[in-house]
């Protein structure tokens, strides 16, 4: 599709969102009302010149009326294997929130509880999920929902010898934290 061939119809939907005419539009734009009728049929080729004052008139940028070539939606990362844990990005890596499927398995050890930048939103989808979060310790099951400061000494294992899957939303400094690999943990 090219990028002009939204031009009219988004034009023509800007002038009635504002209910106006064809001739109401026209006139405030000092151009007749059949060119600017055959700019928004596609009849008539877009100008700069004819956009301008009609864009001014609409309130609007030419921006919003050029169609922008919409990224494929589908999140393609892989999936990362980790001391026990199965980490399924579900959003782009340079989303500002990042969105995770953790699941839990049974040979993931809690270990010490950690402490790093951010904020974590996290929602049980199956099994129980041991979460320690200072001095608390939690047992959260399907169903569940939990938010917290990571700066909170925290840490989540699954419990009952099944895997344990958790939906968990990072705001992108706890991302960086949850998401980093083994090598970098190191550094």
């Amino acid at each position: 599709m090219d990028a002009l061939d939204q031009v009219g119809p988004r034009l023509r939907a800007a002038r009635q969102a504002r209910g106006w005419t064809l001739d109401d539009l026209a006139g405030r734009a000092r151009m007749s009302a059949s060119t600017l009728s055959r700019l928004e049929s596609g009849k008539r080729q877009a100008s700069l010149e004819l956009l301008l004052p009609l864009t001014t008139e609409l309130g609007i940028r030419i921006d919003d009326l050029v169609t922008r070539e919409q990224p494929d939606p589908r999140v393609k990362r892989p999936i990362v294997r980790r001391d026990g844990m199965v980490l399924a990005p579900l959003s782009r890596e340079r989303s500002k929130v990042q969105a995770l499927k953790v699941t839990y398995t049974p040979e993931h050890e809690c270990g010490e509880p950690r402490v790093h930048e951010g904020y974590e939103w996290l929602y049980v989808l199956s099994g129980r999920l041991r979460l320690v979060l200072g001095d608390r310790e939690l047992t959260l099951t399907r169903g569940e929902a939990a938010e917290f400061d990571t700066s909170v000494p925290h840490s989540m294992t699954a419990v009952g010898g099944r895997p344990c899957e958790v939906l968990s939303i990072f705001d992108e400094t706890g991302a960086r934290m949850q998401t980093h690999t083994a090598e970098a943990s190191a550094d």
